[in-house]
């Protein structure tokens, strides 16, 4: 799967329990379509203690993964969910660009 969203883009959310939410990827899994975006999709995990390592158990709270199809990029110009266009310059770099404002993302 192309990886068109990338670690430290800005996404709102578009499915699920936390539709709206807006936040920023920490990680992609491109082989899987799954991305982690902060404070979205928070689950419990139960831990248990380790006193000889010093660690306390209990239950804390994780960032689960979200299906790419759920997200969409954030354009920083515009600040509205766009989908993502590329442009290949002269000396071959390729640019994603806002498909409703046509505005550089990178």
């Amino acid at each position: 799967m192309k990886k068109k969203i990338l670690i430290n883009d800005k996404v709102t959310v578009l499915a699920g329990k936390d539709r709206g939410k807006i936040g920023t990827v920490k990680k992609v899994d491109a082989k899987k379509g799954n991305l982690v975006v902060e404070n979205v999709n928070k689950v419990k995990r139960h831990t248990r203690g380790n006193p000889q390592a010093g660690q306390q158990g209990g239950i804390q709270d994780q960032d689960a993964p979200v299906n790419i199809s759920n997200v969409a990029i954030m354009c920083t110009s515009c600040t509205k969910p766009t989908r993502i266009g590329y442009h290949i310059t002269g000396d071959g770099k390729k640019l994603r660009f806002c498909k409703k404002c046509q505005e550089y993302i990178d």
